[in-house]
């Protein structure tokens, strides 16, 4: 799966530096610009190819509900994450009727929207392919719901993670524990045990390789 693109939205320049710096540091995504107001974030969006608004919703010269109304009716079908410190259930509700995805209230730190943007993940990540059943449409639309972070197995560092994650997604074809140990200057026994945990928690594909010596290797594939 290709790296999502971010355009982040903020007036506050010390808080658009901070959520650039949080968008920047989380494994498969990347900023495609940064703005500061909603004239900016709709020519941005002309210019830019963008997966994903970071939205803040009061901005100086328009709402954000307003700015997720105009993307929509000029066409942008980029989702949208609302970062702000609007608690009016009003505000919420119209939100979520306009369709965005994730409702982040301010101030938050770097976990609280690296959860968030992890879930949209593997939202984009099931929502790419076909849907044929209940289950499956559930799934998909559960992937949203934000939940703690989980607690890592002893011995694994949220880092690495996130470093076999994005090595794992950037590949074109499958890799194999020594071959992601090479990348990441670890043991093998490491990182076979990193995409064993994504392969349990069903981000990554477990396949076999055939080698000379007659003996097959497992290699790992994040899951697109």
């Amino acid at each position: 799966m290709r790296t999502l693109r971010v355009l982040v939205v903020e007036d506050d320049p010390v808080a658009a530096r901070a959520h650039t710096s949080y968008v920047q540091r989380v494994a498969g995504f990347e900023v495609a610009a940064t703005v500061q107001t909603s004239a900016d974030a709709l020519r941005a969006l002309q210019r830019e190819d963008v997966d994903l608004v970071l939205l803040d919703m009061n901005l100086p010269d328009r709402h954000g509900l307003e700015v997720v109304r105009a993307m929509r009716a000029a066409g942008h079908t980029a989702d949208v994450i609302a970062v702000t410190s609007a608690r009016e259930l009003e505000v919420v509700r119209s939100a979520v009727s306009l369709g965005v995805v994730q409702y982040v209230l301010k101030p938050f730190v770097f976990a609280g929207l690296r959860d968030r943007l992890t879930a949209y993940l593997e939202y984009a990540a099931a929502s790419a392919g076909e849907l044929d059943t209940q289950a499956d449409v559930d799934r998909m639309l559960g992937t949203l719901r934000h939940e703690p972070a989980e607690d890592l197995p002893k011995g694994l560092s949220r880092e690495l993670l996130d470093r076999v994650t994005a090595t794992l997604r950037a590949a074109d074809s499958g890799m194999t524990a020594a071959e992601l140990g090479v990348a990441l200057s670890v043991s093998r026994v490491t990182a076979r045990r990193y995409a064993e945990h994504l392969a349990g928690r069903r981000l990554a594909t477990r396949g076999t390789r055939p080698t000379r010596a007659g003996r097959p290797e497992v290699e790992y594939r994040w899951r697109a």
